[in-house]
């Protein structure tokens, strides 16, 4: 792998998405942007052409069209370049659960994880057979909380962690880095495409302080970057209480608690 191989990002044309890109150009790595809005993406890809001399290709795609995403799956595994994948591309329905519509909470799934599994599923094998290159999957604190009342959302960014440690632990010993991201609420366009108004939530950070924070985890190999939390060892704390419970899944037998009588 080049010691700059190109960054692929998807959700590339404003918001996290962009600011990633801005930040990869800025470290000397070629690009290739994807996201629906053509307009949006030749201007990106103009503006960081000419600040940065890198390439930029850009590659028009809605991922939740089987077409488009097929797309940029043959991309990935053919292009021996790319050598980062940023799968950042995802977004939230408006409303709870009760007034989302099904086809709506279809189409979130599709985009927020089957999408970035394809895409993932798409370089992994070149990433290993080259034994170096990096994945990073966008999640989200919301989930680790479903207190925040964000079910399906919530839900499709627990996936994203999950797969996330799953492939770090799967292809971590054959030189791919898998880092999965999870930013608290972030002010982007994802809020107002939901019909919420990000200024009413109570605390919202930058995409470019969010960006650089978990560019800081990147470049420190961390598998799991959470931007917000101020004290690292809650978690470590979390973790080694889940891996602490891992013996005990695995029982022939009911807990004493199910079988006492009542």
């Amino acid at each position: 792998m080049a010691s700059h191989p190109a960054v692929l990002v998807t959700g590339a044309s404003t918001g996290i998405g962009a600011v990633y890109a801005e930040r990869f150009a800025r470290r000397g790595h070629d690009l290739v942007l994807v996201a629906r809005d053509q307009a949006r993406l030749e201007a990106l890809a103009g503006r960081l052409r000419g600040e940065t001399g890198v390439q930029v290709e850009i590659l028009r795609a809605d991922l939740t069209e089987k077409a488009d995403l097929t797309r940029v799956e043959d991309r990935l595994r053919t292009d021996q370049r790319i050598g980062v994948l940023v799968n950042n591309a995802g977004a939230i329905s408006a409303g709870g659960f009760l007034e989302q519509d099904p086809e709506e909470v279809a189409r979130i799934i599709a985009l927020n994880t089957t999408a970035l599994a394809r895409l993932a599923s798409a370089v992994a094998p070149r990433l290993v057979e080259a034994g170096a290159g990096s994945i990073v999957n966008i999640g989200s604190v919301v989930g680790l909380a479903p207190e925040l009342g964000l079910a399906v959302y919530g839900a499709t960014k627990a996936f994203v962690l999950f797969f996330s440690q799953g492939l770090q632990l799967e292809l971590g010993p054959r030189g791919v880095y898998v880092q999965a991201v999870l930013p608290s609420a972030t002010r982007t366009e994802i809020w107002s495409n939901a019909g919420r108004d990000v200024d009413q939530l109570p605390a919202v950070m930058e995409t470019a302080e969010l960006v650089d924070a978990a560019l800081a985890g990147f470049d420190r190999r961390e598998p799991v970057t959470i931007p917000p939390l101020p004290d690292a060892g809650q978690w470590a704390a979390y973790e080694a209480a889940r891996q602490a419970m891992l013996p005990n899944f695995m029982q022939a037998h009911a807990a004493e608690r199910y079988r006492s009588a009542a």
